[in-house]
């Protein structure tokens, strides 16, 4: 319960923040911000102590190929409170489609330099405690952000 409360806070502020990002842009780039495209929010849970490790794979390398394989960072947030606070990361990226996520994910996860980051990022032992949470989100059409 209190997870998917979190979640729901989290997808709450995703669109506070897509709909002032849209407000605060240029005309043409919010609009671009604005053709159809479907969200993907992931929830990382990691191994006690991991998370600055994971924070630090997620800085120096993770979103450098989430942009090279157009995979559009929405947000990343951490829980403020409580023992989650320590081991999870929550994000949301957007695709232009489901089919193109999975072809995305597929090209990203072949990457022999993002594998060689993810290995030496786990050199001292497994970041993650169990495989990421992956939830798919379509805009409603009352939503701001799109």
């Amino acid at each position: 319960m209190r997870t998917a409360l979190f979640r729901i806070c989290a997808a709450s502020a995703l669109l506070a923040a897509g709909y002032t990002a849209g407000r605060l842009t240029p005309e043409p780039v919010a609009q671009a911000a604005q053709a159809p495209r479907v969200f993907e929010m992931r929830t990382y849970t990691a191994n006690e102590g991991k998370l600055p490790a994971l924070e630090t794979r997620f800085r120096d390398h993770t979103i450098k190929f989430f942009n090279k394989y157009s995979m559009t960072s929405i947000g990343y947030w951490k829980p403020a409170d409580g023992p989650a606070a320590q081991t999870t990361l929550i994000y949301i990226l957007a695709h232009p489609s489901r089919e193109a996520a999975k072809a995305n994910w597929g090209s990203f996860g072949a990457d022999p330099d993002w594998r060689k980051a993810r290995s030496d990022s786990e050199a001292s032992g497994p970041i993650l405690s169990k495989p990421p949470e992956s939830v798919f989100l379509t805009p409603t059409d009352y939503s701001p952000i799109k």
